[in-house]
């Protein structure tokens, strides 16, 4: 067990951590994600964007990434890009990022919420352990 587990919020200076996240980009999605240099520093930099690492002994074992804007409805956030290395899962890491990102979210005020595959039970379960409510709405999509 990791003697050592914190979570960090990326800044722009920090590069080191753009390979660690690539790689985890790749256990969360089946449709490849170009991560680079570049990238990281546009969301690190971004004012409605939060890059939040888990590091255990110093490495990278998961990230969840906190957005946030307003709307005439109020301030809308959103958890998005939630992954735990899959060699470190079922040690409550995921649980660690979404509290750490609720607590974060509080002190913004306004409605927090995700997105998450039915089949991803294990995630479904932890949402909803953490006072997360299903939503009765479609979701749409359209890459530009």
């Amino acid at each position: 067990m990791y003697e050592d587990i914190k979570i960090i919020e990326a800044a722009c200076d920090n590069l080191q951590y753009v390979q660690p996240i690539a790689r985890l980009l790749g256990q969360l999605s089946s449709t490849p994600v170009e991560f680079n240099e570049e990238t990281f520093e546009a969301l690190t930099s971004s004012p409605s964007s939060r890059l939040y690492l888990l590091l255990c002994d110093g490495a990278v074992c998961g990230m969840l990434t906190l957005a946030h804007y307003l709307a005439p409805t109020g301030r809308k956030l959103w958890i998005e890009d939630v992954v735990v290395d899959s060699a470190m899962r079922g040690r409550s890491l995921g649980r660690k990022l979404v509290e750490h990102a609720i607590a974060e979210a509080r002190t913004m005020g306004g409605t927090l919420m995700l997105t998450s595959k039915p089949a991803r039970v294990a995630a479904n379960a932890l949402y909803r352990k953490a006072g997360f409510q299903p939503k009765e709405t479609n979701v749409y999509k359209m890459n530009l």
